[in-house]
């Protein structure tokens, strides 16, 4: 699989240091550099792009209003140097964000990222239907690679929604199946799960602290909404009332 990039920065240096990482993957394939997101938008018409590396703060249009532009739009990480729209970027269905200035092996744990989902969505295309779940009480079954797994609710961790897919994260090793985060929200008990952003829900009772707008399972970092942020506190205050 080779996964062909475009990258869009207004600073050189930052395009530079891209088209040297991306020389070192073997599947990436580096199509174009662009100061500007109007070259970029040229770019995206006349090219098929898979992944596309955009800075946010840019003159005229920024990364933001670019991406919020395109009807069809490429898997996309940030590249900016303002931690503050992590959680818009999620928002806007990403694929990673990365935080300059970023280390090579961040960069490349972001586009393995984007190499598992190219490879689901090919083996997904060639398997029956994937979307159906049974639930009962205590355990319920997802479909992935072919086979029916039984996962015991008390052993997730969280699910993490990547486009048309979700990763549930078990106490042994995640589970990657297609199906959209409302299906499965509406199959896990609301008393113990809890949907924290667009793109994650948690097990209540794995929420180690909360600090701003993120709260932590183990060593992950999950970004709370605004848009749920209120419910999740709801929660907390109720349980702290009944002990």
């Amino acid at each position: 699989m080779t996964i062909r990039c475009l990258a869009i920065d207004d600073e050189m240096l930052a395009l530079d240091l891209i088209e040297d990482n991306i020389k070192m993957v073997p599947f990436l394939e580096l199509v174009q550099k662009c100061r500007s997101a109007m070259e970029g938008m040229e770019v995206l018409r006349n090219q098929q792009i898979d992944l596309l590396f955009l800075d946010i703060q840019m003159p005229d249009i920024s990364g933001i209003q670019l991406l919020k532009s395109l009807h069809h739009k490429p898997l996309v990480i940030f590249t900016t140097a303002f931690s503050k729209y992590a959680t818009e970027g999620y928002d806007l269905d990403v694929i990673d964000y990365l935080l300059k200035p970023y280390s090579f092996e961040r960069f490349l744990k972001a586009v393995n990222k984007v190499h598992e989902y190219m490879d689901l969505r090919d083996r997904a295309a060639g398997q029956p239907n994937t979307q159906e779940m049974v639930g009962s009480e205590g355990f319920l079954f997802v479909k992935a690679d072919y086979k029916l797994y039984k996962i015991n609710l008390k052993d997730i961790l969280y699910i993490e929604g990547l486009k048309d897919y979700v990763k549930i994260y078990i106490s042994e090793k995640p589970i990657v199946t297609q199906m959209s985060m409302k299906a499965l929200e509406e199959k896990l008990p609301s008393r113990d799960f809890i949907r924290v952003h667009r793109s994650f829900i948690v097990a209540f009772n794995k929420i180690d602290f909360i600090q701003k707008q993120m709260l932590t399972v183990g060593k992950k970092e999950i970004p709370i909404s605004e848009h749920y942020r209120d419910q999740l506190f709801k929660i907390i205050n109720h349980e702290k009332s009944v002990e």
